[in-house]
């Protein structure tokens, strides 16, 4: 016996949601991305170069999220049974790629600034910042909701929020340069956000592979899930357990379970109670079997 309980209109609706939070945010922070990139060429500043570069993966963070938003919609056909929803997961992939890529960038252009800092205008720098975190604020506040039910949202929301940590670190150097005339704090706020980013994008990065590979859920306890279902009247084993994630929001279970002499329709309305209310699986095959069709499989 096998059940597919899709809710794919209540999906639909959720990502046409997510699109129009992310057609909004990505028209704030492409337009602000222009304006950051001309004054830190202007002011010569890399901490508003390293903020405007984060800007910059913003954008391609947010627009890759729509993409894949979009094309996830697309139904299933013979080639791609489950569909292209997990185009999801690829657009976080590339996201946490792009973050350490610009990451790494600005510790290098630190490392080569450290000996010779250049000359810094620190009130364009401060008043762009200004600017740029509250561009960022705006965009957080319109992706938190959606950034703890979807990987690919969570992507565009951790850019955002690198950015708007970047921005602070801006003001804050740009404040310290106008009063102390240290050239070098702006570098060394370069590194900071740099070191803040990499841990986090690691996490997205790890994340995204586990999904890739077919790996439990973080959130489905296989023992306690097992356990649930030996539990059930008549059931002497099971077999071929396997769950896996297809998004960050669709979990699928397959599961073979040996129960002779058992009313099969009643063990299967148990066992997808269990699996639904218990660990929110709502996408599963389960086939039962007598014990001597068991038998007669592992015999071959």
């Amino acid at each position: 016996m096998s059940s597919s309980n899709q809710h794919d209109h209540s999906h639909f609706e959720a990502s046409e949601k997510n699109a129009k939070k992310l057609y909004f945010a990505l028209a704030l922070t492409t337009t602000f991305l222009i304006i950051e990139v001309i004054t830190a060429f202007m002011t010569q500043s890399l901490a508003l170069l390293s903020d405007a570069a984060h800007m910059l993966t913003d954008a391609a963070a947010l627009a890759i999220a729509l993409v894949a938003i979009k094309i996830g919609q697309k139904p299933a056909d013979d080639k791609r049974t489950f569909g292209y929803q997990r185009f999801e997961i690829l657009a976080a992939l590339f996201n946490a790629l792009m973050l350490f890529v610009v990451a790494l960038y600005i510790l290098f252009e630190a490392y080569q600034r450290f000996e010779n800092p250049p000359e810094i205008q620190s009130i364009g720098m401060l008043v762009v910042a200004i600017l740029g975190l509250i561009i960022n604020l705006i965009s957080m506040k319109i992706l938190l909701s959606s950034s703890k039910e979807s990987l690919n949202i969570k992507g565009a929301y951790l850019e955002v929020l690198s950015d708007a940590l970047g921005s602070v670190g801006v003001i804050i150097g740009a404040l310290i340069i106008y009063f102390t005339g240290w050239m070098w704090i702006d570098t060394l706020i370069a590194v900071l956000i740099g070191f803040w980013v990499l841990p986090r994008t690691w996490i997205l990065l790890k994340q995204s592979i586990h999904i890739l590979l077919e790996g439990v859920p973080e959130e489905i306890d296989i023992e306690k899930l097992r356990s649930d279902l030996l539990m059930l009247e008549g059931v002497q084993s099971i077999h071929e357990l396997k769950v896996w994630a297809i998004t960050s929001r669709k979990v699928v279970l397959t599961v073979h379970l040996v129960a002779p002499d058992v009313d099969q329709k009643k063990l299967y309305d148990q066992a997808f109670h269990i699996l639904h209310e218990r660990h929110h699986i709502s996408d599963m095959t389960l086939q039962i079997e007598d014990d001597n069709w068991h038998k007669h499989q592992h015999a071959k």
